[in-house]
């Protein structure tokens, strides 16, 4: 038997099969992945929201926060702070012309505690709208959580993700998202 026979029955019926399926459910994966967390099809944000609230996490969300501020977007903007961000006294976003700026940290420091966060301040201003601010893989997760604390328009603006952090963001971004899918359906 010559190694052409060998390499064309080892490729034949279930085999070939399982192969077939191995590549589409790979492909599958691969485009979802792009979809949500590389290129999140986001509509624009509007000229005019309640609050900008910046989200935690990696990437450069300050600069993208304070231009959308510049551009008088909102009239406040929020931004999250993590742990290792708190100071005594707590230090947020410098002094934006015309705008509120104010921090607050989440509890729990998740994305969940600050969707919370957004919905109870939302709830106790009477916000119509708010601009999140995060990083591409993040976006999708976000929204998803905001949605569900808050009756209002969502939006979404994103800041590049340092290209070593696309390795870590991605696995942990689809178990974040399968955990907010399948155990934390509330807000």
């Amino acid at each position: 038997m010559n190694l052409r026979s060998r390499t064309k029955k080892s490729l034949s019926g279930p085999s070939r099969l399982v192969a077939l399926a191995v590549l589409v459910l790979f492909l599958s994966f691969a485009v979802v992945t792009v979809r949500l967390f590389v290129r999140p099809g986001l509509p624009p944000v509007p000229q005019h929201a309640d609050a900008i609230v910046e989200l935690g996490g990696p990437g450069n969300r300050d600069a993208v926060t304070t231009a959308l501020a510049r551009q008088h977007r909102a009239p406040l903007v929020i931004q999250s702070t993590v742990a290792r961000d708190v100071t005594s006294p707590p230090t947020c976003l410098p002094a934006i012309p015309h705008v509120r700026v104010a921090c607050f940290h989440a509890v729990p420091p998740t994305t969940r505690g600050e969707a919370r966060y957004i919905g109870e301040r939302a709830a106790a201003e009477h916000w119509h709208s708010v601009i999140l601010v995060t990083t591409p893989d993040h976006a999708w997760r976000a929204r998803l959580r905001v949605e569900r604390c808050f009756p209002g328009r969502v939006y979404v603006a994103t800041s590049p993700l340092p290209t070593w952090d696309w390795l870590r963001q991605i696995p942990y971004q689809w178990a974040a998202t399968a955990k907010a899918e399948l155990f934390q359906r509330d807000c």
